[in-house]
């Protein structure tokens, strides 16, 4: 028995786990710099959020204790259930959550609430890697394509009706699991080219647009039909494009809310609203750029202090950092995020089972997804749209959703010469 634990701890990926602990040192230090309150100066103090998020630290450590003791293929043969469960969470949270800021997202506990889109990433990867590593699973077989795409959409839409955009756009992401699993490259360009036409859409008259691509579509034919390049194929993928750009006017009129729409449109540059829908991105901004190359130093951040910057310690946590800790600072954190999807990618790719790879791929996904768009959010180049930066932001459901989903694959790596 004490051989099989200490092999275990030998087979953990330590570095990768010094990464996760990194993150979460600097986030918790970053929230109390920037919520500190002199009268609750103790960073332990338990009425402050610092505090608190030092309960969600143990509570998470907790939980990654007790995976890593669990055997590792507990998650492959409950992967159904705990989706299962969640599926249900997002239905009931619908029906009797609490409601924040516009999202109906929360269960709310006392003090505490809890936000079941969060965990509902992590179980949604269980499923899917369950899925797709049954025995002649191929990518290329339509059931399969349904199959997988109907365990992604499911919670996408779910957690959308919950008026949770930024957590339903997380979701997509998946789309990378899939294409290292085998779909077509074709459905990346796709799904390339349809978010250029969006822009694209937003700037330019759709009518315009469209006689614009109706000119380069039979200019293409012209050109290529020594190729013997057909005339229909040109005017199909007119068709589409028109059919892309004619729902963008209608979703971006429709079936955005008023905040959503001006917040893309101050994006585009279309108007300015520096004290309304554009006061968080310009403040976060001014706020990273004062940091200079070395920062104003720890609990020195004027922005920060003076609270120029709404949610400073969830969404915008990563201004609080430019600030304190400057160009040096920001470069550090943007750098350990790289290194861990890297080392999560490699790890993926050195697993015998196939579960394993799948799940490791969608971990990797996840935290990219939500890296990518928290910073680019806060230096201005997305909307602001409400999603934690992992392992950084204030959040108990955050940080333990992030390391249910971190620790599972750490305990695969773990036992992955006895996984197949």
């Amino acid at each position: 028995m004490e051989r099989r634990e200490r092999g275990l701890l030998e087979n953990l990926d330590w570095t990768t786990i010094l990464i996760y602990f990194a993150l979460v040192f600097i986030g918790w230090i970053s929230i109390y710099s920037a919520v500190y309150d002199e009268s609750h100066s103790n960073i332990f103090d338990l009425e402050t959020r610092y505090g608190k998020q030092m309960i969600w630290i143990g509570v998470s450590i907790i939980i990654a204790l007790f995976i890593i003791v669990l055997d590792p293929k507990f998650f492959s043969q409950t992967s159904y259930v705990f989706y299962g469960v969640f599926i249900l969470m997002l239905l009931a949270v619908l029906v009797v959550g609490s409601e924040t800021k516009g999202a109906k997202s929360w269960f709310g506990v006392g003090d505490f609430g809890i936000q079941p889109s969060e965990f509902a990433k992590a179980t949604t990867a269980l499923a899917l890697a369950k899925i797709l590593s049954g025995i002649d699973v191929d990518m290329k077989d339509f059931k399969t394509k349904i199959a997988a795409i109907a365990i992604v959409a499911i919670p996408m839409l779910l957690v959308l009706l919950q008026n949770d955009t930024g957590s339903a756009l997380v979701f997509l992401f998946f789309v990378f699991v899939l294409f290292r699993e085998g779909l077509s490259l074709y459905v990346l360009i796709f799904g390339a080219g349809a978010a250029i036409l969006f822009v694209l859409a937003l700037l330019i008259n759709p009518y315009v647009l469209i006689g614009i691509f109706f000119a380069i579509a039979l200019i293409f034919w012209f050109i290529n039909r020594s190729r013997k390049v057909s005339f229909w194929l040109c005017m199909s993928i007119f068709f589409v494009a028109s059919g892309i750009i004619l729902a963008v006017e209608y979703v971006f009129d429709n079936a955005l809310e008023d905040h959503q729409r001006n917040r893309i449109e101050v994006l585009l540059g279309k108007r300015q609203d520096l004290k309304g829908v554009g006061y968080n991105v310009n403040q976060s901004k001014i706020a990273i750029g004062s940091g200079g190359f070395f920062g104003k130093g720890f609990l020195q951040g004027t922005q920060t202090k003076f609270n120029f910057v709404p949610e400073q310690d969830t969404d915008f946590i990563f201004c609080t950092v430019g600030e304190e800790w400057g160009f040096v600072g920001s470069t550090t954190v943007v750098l350990l995020y790289i290194t861990l999807m890297v080392r999560l990618v490699k790890m993926a790719e050195r697993q015998r089972s196939k579960f394993s790879r799948i799940y490791g791929y969608s971990v990797a996904s996840i935290i990219f997804a939500h890296f990518s768009i928290n910073i680019g959010m806060t230096i201005g180049l997305l909307p602001v749209i409400g999603i934690p930066l992992p392992m950084l932001s204030y959040g108990g459901s955050s940080l333990m959703a992030f390391t249910f989903l971190f620790f599972i694959f750490v305990r695969q790596d773990a036992s992955r010469q006895d996984l197949v």
